[in-house]
């Protein structure tokens, strides 16, 4: 994060991974220490934890976690690192004994900080006539 409190900008590169957990709601304080313990893992990594977001109302078994990297090769030597972590380890060990996450999906995202340019992003349709 920069001093303003916005993630850090690499040249458009940062690459944010989305987290969508489908919960056993049973299991919501064994999920909360699972999914909180990777946010000092992510930052000591090299990432960015924007945080965990539990069930409150409507559906109790959907849950959030965000975080960034600068680039996807710094997402994917985190990924490395973390399978010789043991906080991850502990973390992992957690999960398969509780079964407080029944499945999870990943999406990663690019952060938008102004409108597009047409022009500046070949991949968008130019709606210039």
């Amino acid at each position: 994060m920069d001093e303003e409190g916005s993630p850090a900008r690499n040249n458009g590169s940062v690459i944010t991974c989305h987290l969508r957990y489908q919960i056993d709601p049973r299991q919501i304080s064994a999920f909360e220490r699972y999914v909180t313990g990777w946010i000092p893992i992510v930052n000591r990594l090299g990432g960015t934890h924007h945080g965990c977001f539990l069930p409150h109302e409507g559906a109790n078994d959907i849950a959030y976690a965000l975080f960034s990297f600068p680039s996807l090769a710094a997402y994917e030597s985190y990924r490395e690192a973390i399978r010789q972590d043991p906080q991850a380890s502990q973390l992992w060990q957690l999960s398969e004994q509780t079964g407080c996450i029944r499945r999870f999906d990943r999406t990663f995202l690019r952060p938008a900080f102004s409108p597009a340019d047409p022009e500046a992003n070949p991949q968008q349709p130019n709606t210039k006539s």
